[in-house]
């Protein structure tokens, strides 16, 4: 790229070493590449040749990895996707400059992707530009699949689009369980004039189509013939949609092609929740009386309703045909295989988004007047043997009520206070499919990110203990006048992950900013002279220089990242940049959240925020952290740290 030093990421990669720091891995979600103008749409994607070229601009500074969200479909009125679907991939991320090309098929024209850039609505706010890309991209990609269409069965055809043609056939008996699941939600949407199946009404055979795939007892052979009704009835909108999957499949696997050359890992991410898609294609599995949320916490004390689905622990395996006979999995376990499979085909590593959901799940009940009350006086699934106001949760309880701590609130990590091995054993059944999976797939144990930020249950901490699993240090949060706080970086193991924040976090520059607004930027200074100075000659002095240097005590709160034991650091790209503006806003519906992206000339834009101590100088924060292990490091890597100094300083210079 030019702007970067070439030993820079020769330097990072020593230090790191040094630092026993297996991985450095940046957070970032579809929307928030950056595109080349030719081919911006107004909404990111990691499969455009911008974002191509920025991810060959994230490795040269040194990452190791990089962590995507949830890469599912979302809909036109919700851009989240971690209410995303689970099997489909999202069609916005299909790169239309590639359709253009030669490579792509020449599947769409050059004038159309003209149109489409010029007429993007510049001047409006997140969500119109959200739609509009929504739109706009579906237009583009029924463009080419007519173009396809009428090419792929002339005996003239060029090669190329015969090689298409055969791949597609290819890709549709490979996953024709979910496109066909998926595919017949859509068609059926087009027949509702809604996406919402819960609001679904008809007559006659289309009364079944909001219960199709989970008929009621004797409805079976209806639902059926229903199936094969509407799927011939839109054979070509099925075909189409499996189509629009082809494309954005195959742009992914480029993408990982690519970054496979590159030496860099590519993390997914395991989102807890269930699409409209879902919810309704695998409602057979679920709860019909519970729905999954999150418990009153330090993060969240309100609680959130998220309105998912829970998996219904009767349905993990199959009733057992003898007393002696072995546990056959059920539709439930079968359903989390298909899914472990699919996303394992697709990437190095998982985060798995909030682990308690899938050991155990804090439930409340569905249909209430008031979702968030009832969220506040939920129960843990399998924790609650005999609570009063929950009986129907006691035939899925695995401890005792002996095993219960009633000092403490329903949700707090130690209602659970003491497990048999059995029963842990009990609470790991979903998480054992992940971990069966990842080694069946020959990925290490090390690249399962477990999103546990303030809320460790005493089950979850035994399941992923069993594991040698560790869990997320967000450092922004640490609370500096108590020792033992979860995100103080001195309390990471070594298996888990830190990182001065998330997505779902402000950047670190803004919450340095309210330092400095609340005055208690002085109070980080001091933890962090304490944390990256071990001599305590000279410390206040370097406590002083910190409070007196916003940027280097930004700076210094990265370093305190690469100081602890912990082997893994991810960096958010906000974080990176150092940008205000705030990607998502959890608890809110706000459409401005899920839209932040990468600036647009971001290496330009990242070398002036650097010669200010505006941005990430990962040399300076590696040095800094070198020098914190202690005179015998400091002599052994001494030569290092110089280098990194000597990089850190031009990086600053204008």
């Amino acid at each position: 790229m030019g702007l970067i030093p070439e030993e820079h990421r020769r330097l990072v990669a020593e230090a790191l070493v040094a630092l026993d720091v297996r991985n450095l891995v940046l957070g970032i979600h579809d929307p928030s590449f950056p595109s080349e103008p030719i081919e911006d749409t107004g909404r990111g994607s990691p499969y455009t040749r911008g974002a191509a070229r920025f991810l060959e601009f994230i490795r040269e500074l040194g990452f190791t990895g990089i962590q995507l969200g949830p890469q599912g479909q979302t809909s036109e009125s919700n851009a989240s996707p971690y209410d995303s679907t689970l099997f489909s991939r999202n069609v916005l991320n299909v790169p239309l400059a590639w359709l253009v090309s030669e490579e792509g098929g020449a599947l769409l024209s050059a004038e159309r992707l003209a149109s489409i850039v010029d007429s993007r609505p510049l001047g409006t706010g997140p969500g119109e530009r959200y739609r509009y890309a929504f739109r706009a991209q579906r237009v583009a990609l029924d463009e080419a699949w007519s173009r396809f269409q009428g090419e792929r069965t002339r005996a003239d055809a060029r090669p190329l689009l015969r090689d298409l043609a055969q791949r597609f056939d290819t890709f549709k008996k490979e996953h024709a369980d979910w496109l066909l699941r998926d595919a017949l939600f859509e068609a059926l949407c087009v027949e509702h004039g809604q996406r919402d199946w819960r609001r679904w009404s008809g007559q006659g055979a289309s009364a079944l189509d909001a219960r199709l795939l989970a008929p009621l007892p004797g409805e079976e052979g209806a639902c059926e013939a229903r199936c094969r009704e509407v799927l011939a009835r839109h054979a070509e909108f099925v075909e189409r949609y499996a189509f629009h999957q082809f494309l954005v499949h195959s742009a992914h696997q480029e993408l990982r092609a690519r970054a496979s050359a590159w030496g860099l890992k590519l993390y997914g991410d395991l989102q807890i929740g269930f699409s409209l898609e879902d919810a309704w294609s695998w409602q057979g599995l679920f709860l019909r009386t519970y729905l999954m949320g999150a418990p009153p916490s330090r993060t969240n004390p309100e609680g959130q309703p998220w309105n998912y689905p829970v998996l219904d622990p009767t349905r993990f395996f199959e009733p057992r045909e003898g007393l002696s006979a072995a546990r056959k999995p059920g539709p439930v376990l079968r359903f989390m295989d298909a899914r472990m499979d699919k996303m394992l085909g697709e990437y190095d590593g998982l985060r798995i988004d909030h682990p308690h959901g899938f050991v155990c799940p804090w439930v409340y009940r569905s249909g209430a007047p008031d979702p968030l009350r009832a969220v506040q006086t939920g129960a843990r699934l399998f924790d609650s043997p005999d609570l009063p106001d929950h009986p129907e949760l006691a035939r899925y309880a695995i401890p005792t009520p002996e095993q219960l701590d009633r000092s403490v609130p329903r949700y707090a990590d130690g209602w659970v206070r003491s497990l048999t091995p059995e029963q842990v054993r009990q609470y790991s059944i979903l998480f054992d499919t992940i971990v069966t999976s990842s080694r069946r797939h020959g990925r290490e144990l090390s690249d399962l990110l477990a999103e546990v930020l303030s809320t460790q249950p005493y089950p979850l901490q035994r399941v992923l203990a069993q594991y040698g699993l560790g869990r997320f240090r967000v450092t922004q949060k640490a609370n500096l006048t108590d020792p033992a706080d979860v995100y103080r970086s001195e309390n990471a193991a070594p298996e888990d992950w830190v990182m001065v924040g998330t997505h779902d976090t402000p950047p670190l520059w803004r919450v340095a900013t309210q330092w400095r607004e609340k005055g208690t930027d002085r109070a980080q200074a001091d933890y962090l002279a304490w944390r990256l100075h071990p001599e305590p000659e000279g410390r206040e002095d370097f406590a002083r220089r910190l409070a007196e240097e916003p940027g280097l005590l930004v700076q210094a709160k990265f370093a305190d990242l690469f100081a602890s034991r912990a082997r893994n650091v991810m960096i958010f790209f906000s974080d990176l940049f150092g940008l205000f503006d705030v990607y998502n806003a959890p608890g809110t519906v706000n459409e401005e959240n899920w839209t932040l992206r990468a600036p647009a000339d971001y290496p330009l834009a990242y070398r002036e925020k650097l010669s200010r101590d505006a941005a990430l100088n990962l040399p300076l924060a590696l040095a800094l952290a070198l020098r914190a292990q202690g005179e015998p490091v400091r002599t052994r890597h001494r030569e290092l740290i110089s280098e990194l100094e000597r990089v850190a300083g031009g990086l600053r210079r204008p």
